[in-house]
């Protein structure tokens, strides 16, 4: 009888594409990172395509809080490059990775409770009006926070209420659509899911799946569970000991599948590093 378990496919092999006809918009080559004497990335390569929501996964200390702060321009790699649509770049600092077009949402999302939505989503780009004094232009921006939120199917009854009153969904909401509001086409969402109900996750889930097919905005999103990352993203991506071990279209896999690879994967790792 065959086994038609899918075979773990490493970054020294020929990674399965999703959108095989979207252009590439991120790579990460061959990228290492230590801290003293300790190797938290130890040769990455990753590819991240047009529209692409691409799920990445690993235990507590696999490196990937790491390679998200490389890749928002927090910190730098020791060596290997990053690609932004074949041209390599080198981020001085996280503004300067958002004017590359690369946002990141973290689980504490940076919403100022007590202001209204509306200045939320404008925060650091306030909208003025012209004259002596640098006075907000809240007429301007609500009207803008509407048109958005309704063009991204995001349902905010009332732009003035603070987002503090929102629920952990709609704060969720409100902080994806401030990074795409700009001209965000990389988004880097860390536990998008964490502690939502169904209703609320469906809300997430919802406004990533658009963004992505109707905007192109790519995504790479961390999650420690595996069913969000099969509900929200088309490829997965495996971290383990500073390396990816597996790459993974969601739709040639399943859940179990791939939690047996992993397990296969962190078995060989262990043999490796201690002998059968």
């Amino acid at each position: 009888m065959m086994d038609d378990t899918p075979e773990p496919v490493g970054p020294e092999t020929d990674a399965p594409k999703s959108s095989e006809s979207s252009e590439v918009v991120l790579e990460v080559q061959d990228v290492t990172k230590s801290f003293g004497p300790l190797s938290v990335l130890r040769g990455i390569d990753l590819t991240l395509r047009a529209g692409e929501v691409l799920g990445l996964v690993g235990d507590n200390g696999a490196g990937k809080s790491t390679l998200v702060k490389i890749l928002s321009g927090y910190s730098s790699q020791d060596s290997g490059r990053l690609l932004l649509k074949g041209r390599e770049v080198h981020f001085k600092s996280v503004q300067d990775a958002a004017a590359h077009g690369i946002e990141t949402v973290y689980q504490d999302l940076a919403l100022i409770p007590q202001l209204p939505v509306f200045e939320n989503l404008f925060l650091n780009h306030e909208i003025l009006h012209f004259g002596l004094f640098h006075v907000l232009n809240k007429h301007k921006m609500r009207e803008l926070t509407k048109r958005y939120l309704d063009d991204i199917n995001v349902n905010v009854p009332n732009v003035n209420a603070e987002a503090g009153q929102l629920s952990g969904g709609q704060r969720q909401a409100i902080a994806v659509a401030r990074a795409t509001r700009t001209n965000a086409s990389i988004l880097l969402l860390d536990e998008p899911l964490a502690a939502m109900g169904a209703r609320e996750s469906r809300l997430i889930i919802d406004l990533v799946r658009g963004l992505a097919s109707s905007r192109r905005v790519s995504m790479i999103i961390i999650d420690h569970n595996f069913a969000h990352l099969f509900e929200l993203c088309d490829r997965v991506n495996v971290m383990q000991d500073g390396h990816i071990t597996i790459d993974q279209l969601t739709k040639e896999t399943s859940l179990e599948q791939l939690t047996e690879l992993m397990v296969t994967n962190y078995r060989s790792q262990l043999q490796n590093a201690f002998g059968s």
